[in-house]
């Protein structure tokens, strides 16, 4: 399902670590220790938008993000998941995926813009990860994750 001419957007790669794969979409962690956000990045070149997907892949898009809220559901237990594909600013087609809590910083607003960024610590951000990984890992029986590591 790759493509090989995908390539992550710059602004992307600067605000996240990537901490795997799925076979359609690259899983990013958003570098802000305030929400538990996952991103899902499509590894297709040139795509803005979910209509640009075919029928096999919108619906691999679809195991795939419902295996990530899945995850942030368990982990995290949050009031509200937020999911999202907005593309004003990073045109690339992404899928922001937001664990929200009633006691969150933005609540009950949209995350951007409301704050600044609160980058995780190196040590926060290692465990963070691997939390992640392993809980993704153990979600496979229906789609091999893979791991990227640290």
């Amino acid at each position: 399902m790759v493509e090989s001419t995908y390539k992550l957007d710059p602004r992307l790669a600067a605000d996240t670590v990537s901490i795997g794969e799925w076979p359609l979409c690259e899983v990013l962690l958003m570098n802000d220790s305030q929400f538990p956000w996952l991103i899902l990045v499509p590894k297709l070149a040139g795509i803005r938008e979910l209509s640009e997907l075919s029928e096999d892949q919108s619906l691999q898009l679809l195991a795939e993000s419902r295996l990530c809220q899945k995850v942030m559901m368990e982990l995290f237990s949050p009031y509200k998941m937020n999911v999202a594909a907005l593309g004003n600013v990073v045109e690339q087609l992404h899928i922001h995926h937001i664990a929200r809590q009633q006691n969150d910083v933005a609540w009950p607003a949209p995350v951007w813009g409301r704050q600044p960024v609160q980058p995780y610590d190196a040590d926060t951000l290692k465990t963070r990860c691997e939390q992640l990984r392993l809980a993704l890992e153990k979600q496979g029986d229906s789609i091999t994750f893979i791991r990227k590591s640290a």
